[in-house]
């Protein structure tokens, strides 16, 4: 319980930061493909390497991937069927075959349904997660927190000692 609050607490935290909302939409979206695919696969290496090389929010990413993962779990049953009709296609199975037969390919475990049709399903909602999370963020950080610190309470707290002392370190040491 107490990982699932500390997650909870460091994605506020990043939603109200200064980050920017590409960059936490990205990590949201990585998540998704994060959660839908095996831990210990090829994508989920490609998707790491992905988020090292561009400048992706890693906490957004792992975060997201730990609530897609969850949803991904509920959504097993039609992964596969989505995953047995790509699978079964006449006409793919001479692609399938190939790809078996490379050296590194058969690592993704395309070759079980379920993570067929969650992959598919990763990939193509991943730009309308991306989108719909940027959004979200965009909406959150104008509705939310502006009027969070127009509030009476934020003006009690940001003018206690503490608060300026800690707004003057977190800013020499952030």
């Amino acid at each position: 319980m107490t990982l699932i609050l500390k997650q909870l607490f460091s994605l506020l935290r990043l939603l109200n930061s200064d980050t920017g909302t590409n960059q936490i939409a990205a990590g949201v979206a990585c998540g998704l493909i994060l959660g839908f695919a095996p831990m210990l696969s090829l994508q989920a290496l490609l998707v790491f390497v992905c988020m090292f090389l561009f400048r992706i929010q890693i906490g957004a990413a792992l975060t997201s991937a730990f609530f897609f993962a969850l949803v991904a779990w509920l959504f097993d049953p039609v992964s596969h069927v989505v995953g047995s009709a790509i699978l079964e296609t006449p006409s793919l199975q001479s692609l399938f075959t190939a790809l078996y037969n490379m050296p590194l390919v058969p690592l993704t475990r395309f070759y079980n349904s379920v993570v067929m049709g969650a992959g598919v399903a990763s990939i193509l909602l991943a730009p309308l997660v991306f989108f719909g999370s940027k959004r979200l963020i965009e909406a959150y950080r104008v509705k939310v927190v502006e009027r969070f610190k127009s509030s009476p309470f934020w003006k009690l707290w940001s003018s206690t000692s503490f608060f300026k002392w800690y707004a003057t370190y977190d800013k020499f040491h952030g």
